[in-house]
């Protein structure tokens, strides 16, 4: 997908953003240590200062040098690779720097061939009527849904996962699709389950979108699995620096669902990490992501 974005589109509003273009500034490229090839939608996030950057699909980043300590790491996160963390020092201009990031090992493990008759199962959301309010995002931000296998039936394949995306903002916005593997602190979202670049664009807003994920063979734990919607950007619409002021949306806009008594989404900051949204409605149901998913059920 080609998209033409000024470079400074790409500093995000996870703090007060108005201030960055007088800060000095690390700009800087992301490559595949192998191929030398940029890595285009890295999440770049300062650790100690919590604040970061998204890059563009030419692997290009922006972010503010620290200004709270004399040092700081830079962590670099790209789908499929492992992490890295560059050392960057309060005051200290790195105009050219290029950060190679190694691909992260995969782990071989033992096949399991699941005998008995396959059927489609639905998993997550099953509400057609969106409830109040609105899920939207920053580029780089993230909203996990935990389609979660209540009947524990015998899992297979991820068929497809569906997202309702509403008419408002701008539905037809390019999106990631991440799956993730409830392993973290607290059954967080952690280990990616979907290791390929998946960035769809929705025909219109208004309705389910479904995606479909069968040519990458991801076997659903059977527990179930976290859906995810990334924020990123698209080469025709400019992020305005100015976006926490004036609450303008950008991309995608979501609506959530109240069907479950129990908090299944997280939201995923760069530079802050998962945290689970708790919010509920007058009935006590709490507030999820409209998200589903159909896998493979083996009778």
């Amino acid at each position: 997908m080609s998209t033409r974005l000024p470079l400074i589109a790409l500093f995000l509003a996870f703090a007060a953003t108005s201030g960055w273009a007088q800060q000095i500034q690390i700009k800087g490229v992301i490559v595949d240590k192998d191929t030398k090839e940029p890595l285009p939608f890295t999440s770049i996030g300062l650790k100690s200062e919590q604040i970061g950057a998204l890059s563009n699909e030419h692997g290009q980043f922006i972010v503010p040098a620290p200004t709270k300590n004399a040092d700081d790491s830079l962590i670099v996160v790209a789908l499929g690779y492992a992490r890295r963390a560059v050392l960057v020092k309060r005051g200290a201009a790195l105009p050219n720097l290029t950060i190679e990031v190694p691909k992260r090992a995969v782990e071989l493990s033992n096949v399991v061939v699941k005998a008995g008759k396959v059927k489609n199962l639905g998993l997550g959301a099953r509400s057609n009527d969106p409830g109040e309010g609105m899920i939207q995002g920053l580029p780089g931000s993230q909203y996990a849904f935990f389609v979660k296998n209540d009947k524990q039936k015998r899992l297979g394949n991820v068929r497809t996962v569906s997202f309702y995306i509403v008419e408002n903002g701008f539905p037809r916005e390019p999106f990631r699709v991440r799956l993730y593997k409830a392993d973290g602190n607290y059954n967080a979202p952690n280990t990616d389950l979907l290791t390929e670049n998946v960035v769809v664009s929705a025909p219109q807003g208004g309705q389910w979108y479904t995606v479909d994920l069968t040519p990458y063979n991801i076997m659903a734990p059977e527990e179930g699995f976290f859906v995810a919607m990334e924020w990123v950007v698209s080469g025709d619409k400019f992020f305005a620096t100015n976006f926490m002021d004036d609450y303008t949306p950008y991309g995608q806009i979501m609506r959530p669902t109240f069907e479950f008594k129990e908090s299944r989404t997280w939201n995923y900051s760069i530079g802050k990490g998962w945290s689970l949204i708790t919010a509920a409605n007058s009935q006590g149901l709490r507030y999820n992501a409209m998200i589903k998913a159909e896998v493979d059920m083996i009778k």
